[in-house]
């Protein structure tokens, strides 16, 4: 007969899960340390959150910010958000065309090129970016 009297305890291993956004983070990292942009083909980085997206024109070698977009912007605010990053990709190179930009180099910023990330990029490809 078994005896009741010694109750032996059960140890449970948590596993973690790895935190997204720092395993995107390190993507980023690890993918800025191989591309840079110039003046004459500056870096299109993309930021995803869950409200918005947001996408800049960079010239890494002054650290200047050449054109901008979001979702902030009064002309992007409506629709989902994958018709949202069509129009800030729309909006993103206009302004850069506007400023003389045509050629880029596409920073996803860690995200896979899906979704939204792809929705921008092609919005701005049509728009007269080349990447």
């Amino acid at each position: 007969m078994h005896s009741t009297r010694f109750k032996t305890k059960e140890v449970k291993t948590v596993i973690s899960k790895p935190d997204k956004n720092k395993l995107r983070q390190k993507r980023h990292r690890r993918v800025r340390g191989k591309l840079s942009g110039t003046a004459d083909r500056p870096r299109l980085n993309v930021f995803r959150s869950n409200t918005g997206i947001y996408a800049q024109v960079i010239d890494d070698v002054a650290g200047v910010t050449l054109a901008s977009a979001s979702t902030l912007d009064k002309e992007v605010s409506k629709g989902t958000k994958t018709e949202q990053a069509v129009a800030v990709g729309k909006l993103v190179a206009e302004r850069a065309n506007a400023k003389g930009i045509s050629e880029v180099v596409f920073d996803r910023g860690g995200y896979l090129y899906h979704g939204r990330v792809k929705a921008l990029a092609d919005a701005a490809r049509e728009n007269g970016l080349k990447f």
